[in-house]
């Protein structure tokens, strides 16, 4: 034994009566199994007013979800169904005396199953909750109930489980017996009772009808069962379970179609704190009935043999909980442990003490439950944590709610820890199984509308916090009805579950995918873009991805299956931020899409629709006009001080035949966004590299440079180098007389991959020039280190530069940044001649604009520049 104090006949019992209070507070409830039954080809049920779970229809046929689930194994096993209406406690009587051979929706307890036989697998978990009138004031706990008058089910596991949980709070209520949840809840509603207490899917179901609200109070988690007389019809039980466990295994059996047919939303809800209290209250009454034992034992010390009863008590009221409780020493080993910490190790209590948890658990959980021991004996604290820890030759780990706190002798020192362990990993299954019920759909585990409704409200409020827009997009399939009709219902589950498959992997993290019912799933956009325009182009591209990837062919067990879909959008800036009105939007426009025929995508705001057809219109012409050789390049020329020509700029113009001359400012965005500005400024590119060929065999053409814009997504491909040294190499053109400009926001992301692709083309004579400078965000420390020659003032800073001062300033901050890196610099935008004296008077030298020509064809340009007086002429003009 370990240094410490020595374990006498008193030390035990002083130590396990404190850890007997904390194990009241943690205890749990086993579930027993049942035993077996007769068997009989005629099954008489009791069925009683439960709501969705049993009850008689308004034709008085039994439904809900235990009687199609009987149905469902009676028409398989040839059993003849003989219902039995009843009241619940006579439905009872009955199976008891048996009058009834088969009792549905009995939640088990350990009563019971002396009364009763069982089978193993529960049909559903549930729990049970009060409910009050809306006009009654708030029940918010436990003790909020104190005076009322509450309806219980006579002789019902709520009634039993309703007035222990309130005995222990010591909160007096008077009981209004009723047979049947109906009447209690009409007992309410017409002011006979002040609450009632049903179970949780059928007050979902109806309290709101009956006008009743569900209050904060939860209590009785349940399984739910078949039972039958003792030891008459062990066989039906057998058969129940063989049906339950194939069904449960299975999503598309008939058990998860009665849960979405009949199921009503669940949830958890914690531990209200009024249980503490009860608890502590439990600990108090038990702390003065040790402190009176202790009293007693002081006074009649010599008597043992009462030492020895008490202890024995003790240690049979340790046994009895269903929490796991031991003490350790400081050295971590087992000095005590009860009932269930053997059970759960497998040993007897013997030989568990003086052992240590590596004895007991694997390595990954040994640091997990330290890190809980240490603070005990180090600081004295008192740990309260979850431990997901997994004990030997178990292959996955439990959740334990642990509590551990100090053990002090009489002179304060620590000498042990005292545990208290409750397993929650069936509770917590339980809970994840109610969660997923609640949330998900059951045919593609994807979120179901309560899930979508959910998010939908939070995304808004993003959206009218951070102004990012979003869309909703319905979509449903074409003519699935036929396809159920002609293949049968189990293809149209595998194409639904294929196609959410798809659906799936065009999300990025941040949207939502929902399935709401039928042949209707639902795909939330959030943070597309501020500007409505830019979200609903952005929306229509993932609508028209969706269209693509749904209509590529499915393999439904073996046979091949071809659909499409119709989708409605409608974006979050229409919908005024309510829920109801965005999903209200996205349905008609989804409707509207089917009105033209299927297989498209509609906006539900027609300036939107307008919007984006007119785009689709635009980017189909402009397919065409690269096609159809509907581009020119027109050329501005650039000039020095003294008038001289020494190249020009190559500018897009469209000609189309309907729409005339369009301005670059309409198209070259759509080209940006539908990837066309590849091809268009490879044509560009090549263009103006033979146009470099033929003025460089004139002499007086023979000098000029073509300066090119480059798109910024041009410039990022990969292809982008090799793209300009073919244009050169197929034109045979002089690569030092062809300039590329680039804009500063071309420089923001990957520094050195730019630099690495203007160096390669700089090796062979080609020239950079900076686009814009002065607009963006160039930084000085990557500026010169790339390998530019050129810098273009913009005209933003010209077309004010003789009236705003901080312009002129700008300017002339841009010249000498210029000389300093020893760049050329040039002006664009020079309109006025007092704009060029102003910019000469700078020091800039170099000059493009309207003050000296237009954008115009090679060949009126080389006229104009033949008509131009010679060189210093205009200079001294």
């Amino acid at each position: 034994m370990a240094s410490g104090p020595t374990w006498s006949a008193r030390s035990p019992r002083r130590w396990l009566g404190r850890c007997c209070r904390h194990a009241l507070v943690w205890g749990g409830v086993a579930l027993a199994g049942a035993a077996a039954a007769q068997p009989t080809a005629v099954v008489r049920y009791g069925v009683y007013a439960n709501e969705p779970k049993v009850f008689l229809d308004d034709a008085g046929q039994p439904a809900g979800i235990f009687p199609e689930l009987l149905a469902a194994v009676a028409e398989r096993e040839g059993w003849r169904l003989q219902p039995v209406p009843c009241e619940w406690q006579a439905c009872l009587d009955g199976l008891a005396e048996g009058r009834i051979d088969l009792m549905p929706d009995v939640a088990y307890s350990p009563e019971r199953a002396a009364r009763f036989d069982f089978h193993q697998t529960p049909v559903l978990h549930s729990w049970s909750q009060v409910y009050v009138r809306r006009q009654a004031g708030a029940v918010d706990d436990i003790q909020s109930l104190r005076g009322l008058r509450i309806a219980v089910l006579s002789g019902s596991v709520q009634e039993r489980a309703l007035r222990q949980l309130l005995d222990g709070f010591g909160v007096a209520v008077q009981w209004v017996p009723v047979a049947s949840f109906d009447e209690g809840l009409r007992a309410v509603a017409s002011a006979q009772a002040d609450a009632v207490a049903v179970n949780h899917l059928y007050g979902s179901r109806h309290a709101n009808a009956a006008g009743l609200l569900a209050t904060a109070v939860q209590f009785n988690p349940s399984a739910l069962y078949f039972a039958t007389g003792p030891g008459r019809h062990p066989d039906w039980l057998a058969t129940l379970d063989r049906y339950l466990q194939a069904w449960k295994a299975d999503p598309r059996s008939v058990y998860f179609q009665a849960l979405e047919r009949w199921g009503a939303p669940v949830a958890t809800a914690p531990l209200a704190r009024e249980l503490w209290w009860a608890l502590g209250a439990a600990l108090l009454l038990l702390g003065l009935a040790l402190a009176g034992a202790v009293w007693l034992r002081r006074q009649v010390g010599i008597q043992t043999r009462h030492l020895q009863a008490s202890e024995a008590r003790l240690n049979t009221i340790l046994d009895s909980v269903e929490a796991a409780i031991f003490i350790k020493d400081p050295q971590m080993r087992y000095q005590y442990v009860n009932r269930k910490v053997a059970q759960l190790f497998g040993q007897p209590a013997e030989a568990i003490l003086g052992k240590t948890d590596a004895e007991f658990f694997t390595g990954d959980s040994l640091p997990r439950i330290a890190a809980d021991d240490r603070p005990v004996f180090d600081r004295g604290e008192t740990v309260s944590a979850e431990e997901n820890i997994q004990l030997l030759g178990e292959d996955r780990p439990r959740t334990f709610l642990t509590v551990k706190l100090p053990l002090r002798d009489p002179q304060g020192r620590i000498h042990a820890l005292c545990g208290i362990s409750t397993d929650l990993t069936e509770y917590r299954h339980i809970q994840a199984e109610i969660h997923q019920l609640a949330f998900y759909d059951p045919l593609t585990n994807l979120p179901n509308r309560r899930l979508l409704l959910d998010r939908l409200h939070q995304a808004l409020a993003t959206f009218e916090r951070n102004g990012l827009d979003g869309a909703l997009l319905f979509i449903d399939l074409d003519n699935f009805k036929t396809l159920n009709d002609t293949l049968g219902h189990d293809k149209g589950d595998l194409l639904l579950r294929q196609m959410a498959q798809r659906l799936k992997e065009q999300l990025r993290e941040q949207d939502t995918l929902a399935r709401l019912g039928g042949d209707e799933f639902v795909l939330m956009l959030t943070e597309l873009h501020p500007d409505p325009l830019e979200a609903a182009r952005r929306a229509e591209h993932v609508a028209h991805k969706v269209l693509l990837t749904l209509a590529q062919p499915y393999d439904l067990s073996g046979h091949t299956h071809t659909c499409t879909v119709s989708v409605g959008v409608a974006l979050f800036s229409d919908a005024g931020g309510l829920v109801e009105d965005i999903l209200k939007r996205a349905d008609m426009a989804m409707y509207e899409a089917k009105a033209q025929g299927g297989n498209t995508v509609r906006f539900f705001n027609p300036l939107m629709q307008q919007h984006v057809e007119v785009r689709a219109a635009l980017e189909a012409d402009l397919r065409e006009a690269l096609a159809q050789g509907q581009f020119r390049l027109h050329y501005q020329p650039q000039v020095d001080d003294r008038g001289r020509v020494l190249g020009v700029e190559a500018l897009l113009r469209w000609s189309h035949p309907q729409r005339g001359a369009v301005p670059p400012a309409q198209f070259i965005g759509v080209a940006e966004a539908s990837g066309l500005i590849l091809p268009i400024g490879q044509w560009i590119l090549r263009e103006a590299c033979a146009q470099l060929l033929r003025w460089g065999g004139h002499p007086d053409t023979a000098a000029w440079r073509v300066a090119v814009n480059v798109s910024a997504r041009q410039f990022r491909h990969p292809d982008f180098v090799a793209d300009v040294l073919a244009a050169l190499r197929d034109s045979g053109a002089d690569p030092r007389r062809l300039e590329l400009e680039l804009t500063e926001s071309q420089l923001l992301d990957d520094v050195d991959g730019v630099i690495a692709k203007m160096s390669v083309l700089c090796a062979h004579g080609v020239g950079f020039s900076l686009d814009d400078f002065g607009t963006g965000y160039s930084s000085l420390s990557y500026l010169k280190r790339l390998p530019l020659y050129k810098l273009k003032i913009d005209q933003s800073f010209v077309r004010e530069l003789l009236t705003d001062a901080n312009d002129a300033a700008i300017v002339r901050t841009i010249v000498t940044l210029a000389r300093s890196l020893d760049l050329t610099v040039i002006a664009e935008g020079v309109e006025t001649e007092p704009q060029r004296q102003a910019l000469l008077g700078a020091g800039c030298r170099e000059y493009q604009g309207y003050l000296f020509a237009r954008p115009m064809a090679a060949t009126e340009l080389e006229a104009w520049a033949a008509a131009q007086p010679p060189a210093g002429a205009a200079a001294a003009t």
